[in-house]
Parts: C-alpha cells; structure tokens; sequence
C-alpha cells in the first residue's frame, strides 16, 4: 500500500498551517509552524516570488484536504466522484465521507492524537466495529456503529495518555464516547458546520469540476 514517508512538518510549512500530523508536538514550541513560518524550499522565505492563481488556489486547497486526512491522490480522487454522485452539495458530501473513515473515527474520539497514529493503531488490529475487527482504515462507519479499542490493546502506553488528554483534539457532538470502555458511537452524519476543518471545499469542486 502506497503511503507518504517524508517529513509532515513540510507539510504543514508548506500549506501555512497546522495539519496536526504529529500529535502533542503539534501543541508546542517545537511545531515547524513556529520555527519556520515560512515554505519549505530554496526561496520560502521570500513569499513575493509566489504568484497565487486561481488555479493555485484550488490546487492548496485540495493538498491541503489531502494532507490533513493523509489521503493520496487516487484515493481522493476516487472520494470526490463518489461523493459527485450523490445528491446533495458535492463538497459537503466528500468532507463527510473523510470524517467518517475509521481513523479519523478514532481521532475524533481522541482515542489518539493524530490521524497518522490512529492509522497505525486500525492497521495493527487494535479496533473493532460493532465487536467485529476491522484494520482498514478507510472503513466507513455508520450511524449507530460502535467503535472500540480491542480488551487486550487498552493497556497501550499512547492510548491511555491521548484519553487522559482528549480535550485537545476536540471531541464533536455527533460522537458519543465512554472513557470506561474506550468505545465510541456515530450518532450522526455531520454537517459542515460541525466539520472543524480550515478547508474551502466549493474550491476543490471547481478544481476537479474543470
């Protein structure tokens, strides 16, 4: 399975903005954010020789959705004509469809503190739907399913220290989640307006409406 390996925090340099793809580091002084405002590259640092576009514009912000759900861009191709396909407003729709992935489930329920972590954490074994183990972590969960942390995976280091912090990752309401059994529940789809991510998604239709 293809994946990005280089280093996140030229990710987050280079589209201006935390994306959150290192847990805890992300909260403090160490984050590339505060160290190097500025793009990565030769000439980062002098923001006058970028010239934005209209097209340039569409294309940060598609980067920018991809990054933050650490999605390729087959996979997130193949996102958005499922999501054109459907009857509603197209945007809002694939925002949907990404929140709902498995890992970002567990994100969500601050289970982790990062997508990249709760990745790992589907792919090793560790989380069950509705008591049943899924390791993909592009399953689609639907309400009324039941996510949790397998019995034998709960005594894990990362897990219980992201619980004990869970407020940072700003658990929504359309969630429901039991400290006790580390188990989680999708009560609802969510709106956009219950979707807490800095991304203009009308300019990701237009790019690939062209």
């Amino acid at each position: 399975m293809a994946k990005y390996t280089d280093g996140k925090c030229r990710l987050c340099r280079r589209e201006g903005i935390r994306l959150y793809l290192k847990g805890e580091r992300c909260y403090t002084d160490k984050c590339a954010i505060e160290r190097k405002g500025y793009i990565p590259g030769e000439h980062g640092r002098d923001r006058r020789r970028v010239r934005e576009t209209p097209y340039g514009l569409q294309l940060r912000e598609k980067q920018k959705a991809r990054r933050i759900y650490g999605i390729l861009e087959r996979q997130f191709r193949n996102y958005f004509a499922k999501a054109e396909r459907r009857k509603g407003v197209t945007g809002e729709i694939l925002l949907q469809m990404l929140e709902t992935r498995l890992d970002n489930i567990i994100y969500r329920l601050g289970i982790v503190t990062s997508r990249p972590a709760a990745r790992q954490l589907v792919r090793h074994g560790h989380v069950e739907v509705n008591g049943r183990r899924v390791d993909i972590p592009s399953f689609q969960v639907r309400i009324g399913d039941v996510v949790r942390v397998r019995e034998k995976s709960r005594r894990l280091v990362v897990v219980k220290e992201s619980v004990q912090n869970r407020r940072r990752t700003e658990m929504q309401t359309w969630l429901d989640f039991d400290d006790k059994k580390l188990e989680g529940r999708l009560n609802q789809i969510p709106s956009r307006e219950d979707i807490p991510v800095p991304i203009q998604e009308q300019l990701i239709v237009e790019l690939y409406s062209k």
